[in-house]
């Protein structure tokens, strides 16, 4: 959601609130000035931030910015650009009001995509910039909290063999602020990604499907487990094999059975285009604590992006 407050990775990613209140220390003589509360991912989205790979500090708009062309008329240009996925709340710099922790991706327009996270507070009726740090060039997160004053992020990046378009590497990092800087102070190997990574959730679809500028209603799930993807597709019950690709988070899904219920035709038309869209899915990622399926048809590409929460029994 895109007002969500943190997000912490147990085995997956699940949506955890995390509060923060107190108060400033009062001033010498007065009263305790109540802290306010952490910017809002809305606030967020058109704040200034620096430090980002651009020559000076620049403002976004909508969560977004676009700097001049690099070759005047070329469609190459620098973007900086606030992921709806990632927006926790907590106190990092110890003043007793509570930060507000975003993901940025900054790109110059070439294969690079380079993540950054920022700590935002306020200062009287302004959202000023407290700290920024790097996370690297196109790691991504799969989840984060915020725990005992440092940011943890749960990544998968490029392991000391891996290509950089194929990261493979998941890991434990930890981050404080340090002299005005977000900076690394630990980083653990977890694992390997593999489909497994991708066990013990139920994801459920956040993005449009192709061709409707609407989200899915009803809901829209997916589940991976071991050989396996089942889920609805809003009307039916959906189900069939998948097996992993040539990469870490490659992927192939072979032929799907549903049931076959009859719906709305509304509905109808977006469950055939999502089941077109996951049979052609290729690779898997995770986009600032949310999964993203990258898929490939006759008809075009794009993503099919969820979010996770636990798993529902049988």
């Amino acid at each position: 959601m895109r007002h969500a407050t943190s997000l912490v990775v147990a085995t997956g990613i699940v949506a955890l609130m995390l509060t923060g209140s107190g108060a400033v220390a009062a001033p010498a003589g007065g009263k305790a000035i109540a802290a306010g509360p952490a910017p809002t991912w809305a606030e967020l989205a058109n704040a200034r931030y620096s430090g980002v790979g651009s020559k000076g500090p620049v403002t976004l708009a909508d969560g977004r910015w676009e700097g001049k062309p690099f070759v005047a008329g070329g469609a190459s240009v620098p973007t900086l650009v606030l992921s709806e996925g990632l927006h926790l709340s907590g106190d990092l710099d110890g003043d007793g009001a509570d930060d507000a922790v975003v993901h940025l991706t900054f790109s110059g327009g070439g294969t690079g995509s380079f993540g950054y996270l920022a700590v935002m507070g306020r200062r009287g009726d302004r959202i000023v910039q407290k700290a920024i740090g790097p996370i690297g060039d196109r790691v991504q997160i799969r989840g984060a909290r915020i725990d005992g004053g440092a940011v943890v992020l749960e990544v998968l990046q490029p392991g000391p063999t891996d290509a950089m378009c194929c990261p493979s590497q998941l890991a434990t990092r930890t981050l404080r602020i340090r002299k005005g800087k977000l900076a690394d102070t630990a980083s653990t190997p977890t694992g390997t990604a593999s489909l497994a990574t991708l066990e013990g959730r139920e994801w459920m679809l956040r993005s449009p499907v192709p061709g409707s500028k609407d989200g899915p209603a009803p809901a829209i799930t997916l589940v991976v487990n071991g050989s396996t993807v089942a889920g609805t597709a809003g009307c039916n019950r959906y189900t069939g094999g998948v097996q992993p690709g040539a990469t870490a988070t490659g992927l192939a899904i072979g032929a799907l059975a549903s049931t076959r219920m009859a719906c709305a035709p509304d509905v109808m038309q977006r469950e055939q285009a999502y089941l077109v869209a996951l049979q052609n899915a290729t690779a898997w990622r995770f986009d600032a604590g949310r999964l993203a399926l990258d898929w490939n048809a006759d008809a075009g590409f794009g993503s099919l992006v969820f979010e996770g929460r636990p798993a529902v029994g049988p």
